[in-house]
């Protein structure tokens, strides 16, 4: 992970400790931890950060028990983290939204007529805004873990199923999981002249 990724998924998770400290009810460390999907010690460590940084205060009950209390400090660093945080993610949307209408472009220019996606998220749904600025037809959209699910009227295929299509190309329509999708495509033979991803 690079150093602007790592900064990102820090603040990402101050901000989220933020709000659900915000919140009316008591959480321990041990519910912290559950609702974000992290380690316990990980949860200590960034609630010891905001602490030393003065943005949560440590509230003693008897019984060893503790409540966390956003400081005001706190409350204006939980608005600050928000307000970066829409503005990576609008960042996000107009480049992904750009580098896949650029792709589309390009492929139309070279003769072709349709296009399969592969890999259903948030991303693959900015794709498909920028598919319709273009002649192409999306042909197929596969997702080995969401097979039989809808994208935009189409059944969602399995992977395996949805490199048979035609000779279309494949675009690989989702960032987080690129990686992922390249290596189940290459596993099933697929070429790289057909495979396309964006440089998102």
């Amino acid at each position: 992970m690079n150093d602007t990724a790592e900064k990102t998924l820090d603040s990402s998770r101050s901000l989220q400790l933020l709000s659900e400290i915000s919140g009316e009810e008591p959480l321990s460390q041990r519910e912290l931890s559950r609702r974000l999907g992290i380690a316990v010690g990980l949860v200590n460590s960034y609630l010891k950060n905001l602490v030393s940084k003065g943005f949560v205060r440590v509230k003693n009950f008897p019984s060893n028990r503790y409540a966390y209390l956003v400081t005001p400090q706190g409350l204006a660093e939980k608005s600050r983290l928000a307000y970066q945080h829409l503005s990576y993610f609008t960042s996000l949307y107009t480049i992904a939204r750009q580098d896949y209408l650029d792709l589309f472009r390009r492929l139309e220019a070279s003769g072709h007529r349709e296009v399969v996606f592969c890999g259903v998220d948030e991303v693959a749904e900015v794709a498909y805004l920028s598919l319709h600025e273009t002649g192409l037809k999306l042909a197929a959209v596969m997702d080995d873990g969401r097979v039989g699910e809808q994208f935009f009227g189409l059944t969602v295929e399995a992977i395996k199923y949805g490199t048979g299509v035609g000779f279309a190309p494949l675009v690989v329509s989702s960032l987080k999981r690129r990686d992922e999708l390249l290596r189940a495509l290459h596993s099933l033979g697929v070429e790289d002249d057909r495979i396309f991803v964006t440089g998102g």
